[in-house]
């Protein structure tokens, strides 16, 4: 016991030393301040801007399946700063990959994925950093057609369809979207659930955090939703 202790002190020092180390040679990030100013410009943009971008490589890509693009290049630049032009909650469906949909290089986006593009406490606190941190002037929750878990939700709201595991939690994050959809009697229940869900997760990420609320209400930074049709490759504004 008493040996087990010792260890754990010394690791426990060890990591807090490190930890100083780091710190003092300014190696970690700073909320609100960003790697390299002189670089900083170049996400630098009007939220209007970013979402132009952003709409301008998805016609690239449901045209033609977007430029070819080089993944090596400017792989050495990138090591020392990161400015996307926007951030992307993005559902973890492997046929949604949120670079490729918007014809975009690494380093231009900063994502988080789960399914059903759920606003989670790890989600927000991801995208106060790409906000306070990084800079970026718009985030854009993209949700697609025919997602399984908004239709699990539908499911398990309007069946009392029991899941296993952790997917309740998942699936009660959504129900909300579900409702507020039946009460508008959709042709189409599913498609309007998946853009309510949408529409939720817009709502969240601007009322759960102070941070990216401020931001917006300065004018600083954009919220916005789309949806994405897996045939045409079409992203669809919320």
């Amino acid at each position: 016991m008493c040996d087990y202790g010792t260890r754990s002190n010394l690791s426990r020092r060890s990591l807090i030393a490190g930890a100083s180390t780091f710190l003092t040679a300014g190696m970690l990030p700073h909320f609100g301040v960003r790697a390299d100013d002189k670089e900083a410009a170049s996400n630098a943009i009007p939220p209007s801007e970013a979402l132009e971008r952003l709409k301008e490589g998805n016609t690239r890509f449901a045209a033609d399946g977007g430029k070819d693009i080089d993944f090596s290049a400017k792989r050495a630049a990138r090591v020392k700063a990161q400015h996307p032009i926007a951030g992307i909650l993005s559902c973890a469906d492997s046929r949604v990959p949120p670079e490729i949909i918007f014809d975009q290089r690494p380093g231009d986006l900063f994502v988080s994925r789960d399914a059903g593009n759920v606003v989670s406490s790890y989600g927000l606190a991801s995208f106060e950093f790409a906000v306070t941190s990084l800079g970026v002037p718009l985030i854009m929750v993209l949700g697609h057609k025919g997602c399984g878990v908004v239709l699990s939700a539908l499911a398990a709201s309007t069946q009392r369809k029991e899941l296993p595991g952790h997917l309740p939690e998942l699936v009660k994050a959504i129900e909300p979207a579900v409702i507020t959809a039946h009460g508008k009697h959709p042709s189409d229940f599913l498609a309007a659930s998946i853009e309510e869900n949408v529409r939720l997760g817009m709502k969240r990420l601007k009322t759960k955090s102070k941070i990216i609320g401020e931001a917006v209400m300065a004018g600083k930074l954009k919220i916005a939703g789309g949806v994405y049709d897996l045939e045409t490759g079409v992203v669809k504004l919320v």
